[in-house]
């Protein structure tokens, strides 16, 4: 990351990092929530799981660890895979007025995701859309800290338990959407490969290209010496592009995904995989968290929000659904051969790692054509949909989909190259169909 002081008076030179007070790695440490929980002084706890988690009994040693040390337990595991304003509202509904000290959350993205918004909805009610972020919400930040909440994943993708973000589906508009705030980052996280056994190989997949596309698009955001000096650092945004730590993590998380996803996905048991899978979520959501994501991101939020039929394989829903990490890959490939243009440095090195020959010197059409093809192939490895016609997906939503990937501001001007409606048109006609 190379630059010159020269004329930064106007442009913002800090970057800063902000992890969980506790951040605790290995096999077993799952069991050592209790300890963490009477360490922080709680005493009733609001323990936020998913279905199949409880209904397996799997969510049980959290709750033994946490009764041991005296701690009252309620248990809340009415989750919505990709949880949404009004499932979230459920959880908040169920949890006011019930003067909770802390929160324990024990599940995937969207189980960590509900209890950080029930954190922040409890301890400072107001509408939901307050908090969401602009243009969609208000956008505001929470009056202060929140309640001691401790996060322990059971799947190796979003890296919710070491982020300030909550992602959520605004149903009236059709369009994915978020929260963010480091005050709602977890105070604890508790990172278990073990937890991660039981995951089914396309649950595994979709979480994994998860890590990669948090990894990829954090390293190739924009510089965050880039952006205009804010008038307080309270107006300092929660992704203020890549940073050299930001960079460090990003190239270990996608080396780690190129040799171990497909591992994992083929043999659900290969705990050399999982150990690493684990480790590479963790390590990039610490670096999206502030770094930021892009493109891929903005593109799935509406592919998310606007899908009608289809419904992925291993999935225990009744209802149409394309995973988090399944629909910010869908826009991956074309949205960096957008950007290798401008930065064809990132780009030719994240292809590099994922196996493809590409030198920097290339131009940025060769660069381009790398990056698209190493994706493909993985892609294709883990058996994901050909395109988005596949998901059921026509020309005619097109404009609809340009429009919600347009409102995500907040991730587009983290580009490099900041996309507009007619670059937006193009990469979802390309991504109908790859292959």
């Amino acid at each position: 990351m190379a630059f010159s002081f020269m004329g930064m008076g106007e442009l913002d030179t800090v970057f800063s990092l902000s992890i969980p007070q506790v951040v605790k790695f290995g096999f077993g440490v799952t069991s050592e929530v209790g300890y963490e929980a009477r360490r922080l002084g709680l005493k009733r706890v609001l323990l936020v799981t998913g279905r199949t988690l409880y209904e397996s009994g799997r969510y049980e040693v959290v709750k033994q660890s946490l009764e041991n040390e005296g701690i009252q337990v309620d248990v809340y595991y009415n989750v919505h895979i990709e949880p949404t304003d009004e499932s979230i509202m459920d959880a908040v509904n169920y949890a006011k007025d019930k003067n909770y000290d802390g929160f324990v959350a024990f599940g995937g993205g969207s189980v960590m995701d509900t209890a950080k918004a029930v954190n922040l909805l409890t301890t400072y009610p107001a509408p939901i859309m307050d908090y969401i972020n602009k243009p969609i919400g208000q956008g505001k930040a929470p009056p202060g800290p929140l309640k001691p909440l401790i996060a322990i994943p059971t799947t190796a993708g979003t890296g919710a338990e070491n982020t300030g973000v909550i992602v959520l589906d605004v149903l009236k508009y059709h369009v994915k959407t978020g929260i963010s705030h480091p005050y709602i980052r977890p105070t604890v996280a508790l990172i278990d490969p073990l937890n991660t056994l039981s995951m089914s190989p396309m649950i595994t997949a979709s979480t994994g290209l998860d890590v990669l596309m948090h990894a990829i698009e954090s390293y190739t955001a924009r510089p965050y010496y880039s952006r205009p000096r804010p008038k307080s650092p309270a107006e300092r945004p929660a992704y203020v592009g890549a940073t050299p730590i930001s960079d460090m993590f990003a190239e270990k998380a996608i080396e780690w995904v190129a040799k171990y996803l497909r591992r994992a996905t083929y043999n659900g048991s290969d705990i050399e995989a999982r150990y690493y899978m684990m480790l590479g979520a963790s390590i990039a959501g610490i670096g999206f968290g502030h770094a930021g994501v892009h493109i891929p991101h903005a593109m799935a939020y509406p592919i998310a929000g606007m899908v009608k039929e289809w419904k992925p394989p291993d999935y225990p829903v009744d209802y149409p659904l394309v995973p988090h990490g399944i629909s910010v890959t869908m826009g991956a490939p074309t949205a960096m051969k957008y950007i290798a243009v401008v930065a064809p440095d990132r780009v030719a090195r994240a292809a590099q790692i994922l196996g493809v020959h590409v030198e920097p010197t290339e131009t940025p059409k060769k660069i381009g054509e790398a990056i698209y093809e190493a994706l493909i192939r993985l892609m294709q490895d883990l058996g994901l949909p050909s395109g988005l016609r596949e998901m059921g997906f026509k020309d005619v939503d097109v404009p609809n989909l340009v429009e919600g990937a347009y409102a995500q501001q907040r991730l587009l001007v983290v580009s490099p190259k900041v996309p507009g409606k007619k670059d937006l048109e193009q990469m979802f006609k390309e991504a109908m169909q790859y292959w």
